[in-house]
């Protein structure tokens, strides 16, 4: 890293408090372009375009084609080109599509800045930050680009990924010297790509994108390839067996064919056609197809997929421990009682938004009450929220920590003048709320230099740290008694399920003001009770879940009565279940704490350090966990989760990049809408692998079966491309599209270890390949006796087999229901695939050119009869037998009601 910078002072002093302006700024973009790193560029069409025709199977094709021509077979050799271009250009188009919206999904999952622009701070997409920006900094945010520091408090940046040490660095703010310049060193800069792991700040960028430290070695990193699902890597591996057999049983069709006297070149191209077409080469493709489209699905729904594997995972979760405020409920936080001066206070609004407070049953004046005037001031001074004018009522607008925005409100609001409060104190330092302390402290200077600390924080934690109490208008020792009282009143708050603050304050010395004991001696001043109603959509989501079997668990800082009320008002919390704090699971060792995790629904009172206890605890017992976090120190039990979920909103850099999911709007339905999503992926997923793998077996047995019975070839090369075409492609993606079972979430979570062909699905697939390959054969038989023209028997059986498969897609929307319980037009895109496969058999079939070039000749009426109905047979038998199954009828009774 440079050791040294200078920066011109008009810089410092024009931009550190209202920033660059929104002109400015623009203006500076365009000359130093976008604040991105260089990456590997995606792979470009014209690479994508010839991928599609590097395939082994495909080479042998066009070798084929090749022949054909050669051999003076060139009806024959058009065909087979045209459908090798036509498969390419179907591939080509579906890859370039899944790429760009991978892509798309990328830039939504882009860092954040805030910056300070016209006065306002602003959030903006990282890549926009420019030279002369002034960005806020905060614990768990990363560092946007290179900058000096211009406000540091107790600020600390970790700058492994460039250094190599794993500790965090303590960070100052630059100071300023003569001949208007600044000496810059590495212990006021901040670089990008690092995280801020405790303080505050705020800083003026000095150069972005590949100017920065990080663009220097930028080249040395390595980038990250694209990530397969496990699901993708069993498909390959099981496209590599049926690659195998597939090659075997077209050799043996060849060879039959070759020896009863079949014309060579028609049986080897034959024997090609058929492993093409009978090999699912196409599989993972459309597995990647589906799981992408799940993932924009999941866009939708507020849920950002970070790593693809999660999308498996999240059709397995077991369980979803989920933070509180915020997630459960609506982060709308509003104080409605305290206690102060050894009174109870009910604070509620009158029809004009003034906040009152009433004491027992009686009205009383704000302005007269010295504790509560007091405990409100304090809530505005100890304070990080920002107010602006705008609100159309109060004319402010109050902006950040839901908890800091209620104390602010309820001061304004109880007639506290802020312009006063801010006059008469002014900050000099902040020591930031930490999730270890559960404290935030200020100092603030009077007019007169008086220095004065005020904190607030957690109840039990403000209580241990207090010498005295502020009774009446004066104070006095604090007793083993009125810590009691205050315990007491602080449980009672809690039971009525509210989250409760404690304040308190000191006087500070000048001398003292740099220590790092200034939090103790205080002066306790009173509690508020603050309420966060949960949120209507979660209760319906828990709901959910229940009935998933997903078991979920609410992990909060908050005191134990408040996090079981609320658990026990969302249905999280039932009689017998356990709820444990954190002094409880510090008590526990390891395996104490796996038997605890069995019952418990509600962790209350936790430290981001029992998040990872108590995540790898549930997982040890055979579960598969989500966890939430948002803070920096939530990271590594995201990390450690099965399903890392941060929050979009609250959520900070480093949780964000050790998570595999975002949450867009910090809401629990959408987690429990992304779990809904991804069965349903999983679940489509076996419904193209049945329909494909069907429609394989089918086509292998018609040739292979056709042989051993000694009958002519009932298709030819060309014609069994058509089908492939026809069928393959577009379907099996339709298929992916699906809108979900309407019980999906009615079934217990799937094992992760469970094959994809579990609960019958092999034996569905053989059974109704075999019946494919039967009805084509049949119905090439009797047509060929009916009309004894092979050309028209052969057209008969293209028909019956392509019907077939058509037919057979709509029974793979459903594992357990009959073609006449499926609702067959509930998806539109399987409707326009499948019309579109028709179009193109009619056209292969009753086109002149394509007539010529695939050997087919129009049929009758009573020949569309004999193949249309031998193609609905077997469906139509398998719906009536399984209407009339006892257990078949009372769950479709079940899911009427």
């Amino acid at each position: 890293m440079q050791a040294e910078k200078q920066l011109p002072v008009m810089d410092y002093s024009g931009n550190a408090v209202h920033g660059l302006s929104t002109e400015e700024a623009q203006r500076r973009l365009e000359i130093h372009g976008k604040n991105v790193l260089k990456s590997a560029k995606g792979h470009g069409w014209i690479k994508i375009l010839l991928s599609q025709f590097t395939d082994l199977m495909i080479i042998i094709l066009i070798a084929s084609s090749i022949i054909s021509f050669i051999m003076g077979e060139n009806s024959e050799g058009i065909a087979i080109l045209a459908i090798i271009i036509l498969n390419g250009l179907l591939g080509f188009f579906q890859e370039l599509r899944t790429e760009k919206a991978l892509e798309a999904l990328m830039n939504l999952a882009a860092p954040h800045a805030k910056v300070v622009r016209d006065g306002v701070i602003r959030d903006i997409p990282a890549e926009e930050v420019v030279p002369g920006d002034v960005v806020v900094l905060e614990a768990g945010n990363r560092v946007p680009a290179d900058a000096v520091l211009l406000e540091a408090n107790n600020l600390f940046a970790d700058e492994s990924m460039l250094t190599g040490e794993s500790i965090p660095v303590a960070k100052f703010r630059t100071d300023q010297i003569n001949a208007g310049l600044m000496d810059l060193s590495p212990r006021n800069l901040v670089y990008m790509g690092s995280m801020i792991t405790n303080g505050t700040g705020r800083a003026l960028v000095l150069v972005t994108g590949m100017e920065t430290e990080m663009g220097r070695i930028a080249e040395m990193m390595e980038t990250a390839g694209a990530q397969e699902t496990p699901l993708q890597k069993k498909l390959e591996k099981l496209g590599e067996y049926m690659v195998t057999g597939c090659l075997i049983i077209c050799a043996i069709v060849t060879l039959l064919g070759i020896v009863r006297g079949e014309p060579v070149i028609q049986m080897l191209l034959g024997g090609i056609s058929l492993a093409v077409a009978a090999v699912p080469e196409g599989l993972p493709a459309v597995v990647t197809i589906a799981l992408a489209i799940g993932v924009r699905r999941m866009v939708q729904k507020n849920a950002l997929i970070r790593r693809l594997p999660a999308v498996e995972t999240l059709g397995c979760a077991t369980v979803i421990c989920s933070d509180k405020t915020g997630t459960l409920t609506e982060n709308r936080m509003t104080v409605v009682e305290a206690y102060a001066g050894k009174n109870p206070y009910v604070l509620r609004r009158n029809e004009h938004g003034r906040l009152g407070a009433w004491c027992r049953g009686r009205e009383v004046h704000v302005e007269k009450t010295t504790g509560l005037k007091l405990l409100l001031k304090i809530g505005m001074l100890c304070n990080n929220a920002r107010i602006m004018d705008g609100d159309s009522e109060t004319g402010l607008d109050i902006e950040g920590d839901p908890t800091e925005v209620a104390l602010v409100r309820a001061a304004i609001d109880a007639g506290l003048d802020r312009n006063a409060v801010f006059g008469a104190y002014r900050r000099v330092r902040e020591i930031p709320f930490d999730s270890e302390r559960k404290l935030m402290s200020v100092i603030c200077r009077t007019p007169g230099g008086e220095l004065f600390l005020f904190a607030k924080g957690a109840p039990e934690i403000i209580i241990d740290k207090c010498t005295k109490i502020m009774v009446g208008d004066r104070e006095r020792d604090i007793t083993h008694d009125d810590r009691e009282k205050l315990r007491d009143e602080c449980s009672a708050m809690t039971s009525r399920a509210l989250r409760v603050m404690s304040f308190a304050y000191r006087t500070v010395q000048p001398s003292q003001l740099r220590r790092d004991d200034l939090e103790s001696q205080l002066v306790f001043i009173g509690l508020a009770g603050m309420t966060d109603p949960p949120r209507k959509e979660a209760i319906e989501a828990v709901a959910k879940c229940r009935r998933a079997g997903i078991r979920t668990v609410m992990i909060t800082g908050d005191h134990v009565e408040t996090a079981t009320a609320i658990a026990r008002a969302m249905d999280i919390y039932r009689e017998g279940d356990l709820v444990i704090n954190g002094h409880e699971i510090d008590q526990m060792s390891d395996r104490e704490l796996e038997e605890a995790c069995r019952k418990a629904t509600v962790f209350a009172r936790v430290f981001p350090k029992h998040k990872l206890r108590i995540v790898r605890a549930i997982r040890n017992k055979g579960n598969i966990v989500a966890m939430t976090g948002d803070g920096v120190n939530d990271a590594p039990a995201v990390k450690d989760a099965d399903i890392g979920i941060a929050m979009g909103k609250s959520g900070t850099d480093v949780t964000r990049q050790a998570a595999s999911m975002i949450l867009m709007d910090d809401n629990f339905s959408s987690i429990v809408a992304a779990v809904e999503e991804g069965r349903n992926i999983y679940s489509n997923i076996r419904k193209f692998i049945r329909y494909l793998l069907s429609c394989n077996v089918g086509e292998v047995l018609t040739m292979f079966l056709s042989m051993l019975m000694g009958l002519p070839i009932p298709l030819l090369p060309a014609q069994v491309l058509a089908v492939n075409l026809a069928t393959d492609g577009l379907p099996a993606i339709a298929l992916g599209m699906e809108p979900g079972e309407p019980d999906i979430m009615d079934r217990p979570p799937r094992s992760p270890n469970e094959s994809v062909f579990s609960h019958g699905l092999a034996r569905l697939i053989l059974v109704r390949g075999v019946f494919i390959a039967l009805s084509t054969i049949a119905s090439f038989v009797i047509v060929h006796t009916m009309s004894g023209s092979l050309a028209t028997a052969r057209t008969a059986a293209l028909v019956t087999l392509v019907l077939s498969q058509l037919i057979h897609v709509f029974e793979c929307k459903s594992e357990n229901k009959s073609l006449f319980e499926i609702p067959l037009l509930s998806n539109k895109y399987l409707i326009l695939a499948v019309l579109s496969s028709l179009l193109l058999l009619l056209g292969i079939i009753y086109l002149p050119f394509l007539s010529a070039i695939f050997g087919t000749s129009a049929l009758t009426v009573n020949e569309w009869l004999i193949a249309g109905g031998i193609s609905l047979l077997v469906p139509v038998l398998v719906g009536i037998v399984g209407a009339r199954k006892p257990g078949s009828m009372q769950k479709a009774g079940m899911e009427q009601n």
